[in-house]
């Protein structure tokens, strides 16, 4: 088991991967809070500012959680952050965020889920699921082949097959 801590305020892929089907507000203190991730194994290219997690990976960044069985960061030359977190045949990728100032909490599951730092965007691709639950009640449910949410805007949609 390999287990990282990451000291970055920047939007890491913790706090990049925001979620937020219905005008959530992710909770700010994520932000500043350290990434910890956990895996069978990471390898990292410098040269490529690439990372690449591998094997029951769990990352957390304060009250971020982030599951999967791949999760790869890169980093463009502008210094914006791209990831990708992928599930497995069992058991798709995962991410969940607490809403700020709110008993809310946003999740999402699909077989992959991408972040482009840049246009600040998530995608939940394929067999994908978005849930809002106030407290440990789900208040909102959506489903479908491709849920895109742009954070920049507040804009969310989902296609279905």
């Amino acid at each position: 088991m390999i287990t990282s801590i990451l000291r970055a305020t920047g939007p890491l892929i913790g706090a990049a991967l925001l979620v937020a089907a219905s005008s959530a507000v992710a909770e700010r203190a994520d932000n500043s809070k350290p990434m910890q991730i956990a895996a069978d194994a990471m390898r990292y290219d410098d040269v490529k500012q690439t990372s690449v997690w591998t094997g029951n990976v769990i990352a957390t960044k304060g009250t971020i959680v982030i599951r999967g069985d791949v999760v790869e960061v890169r980093e463009d030359a502008e210094g914006y952050q791209h990831g990708t977190v992928t599930g497995n045949a069992k058991k798709r990728a995962f991410f969940r965020q607490k809403r700020d100032s709110v008993d809310e909490f946003m999740e999402g599951e699909s077989e992959t889920i991408v972040y482009d730092g840049k246009k600040d965007v998530i995608q939940f691709v394929k067999n994908a699921e978005v849930r809002r639950y106030r407290g440990t009640t789900l208040a909102d449910e959506i489903k479908g082949t491709l849920i895109v949410y742009e954070n920049l805007n507040d804009r969310f949609s989902a296609d279905g097959s």
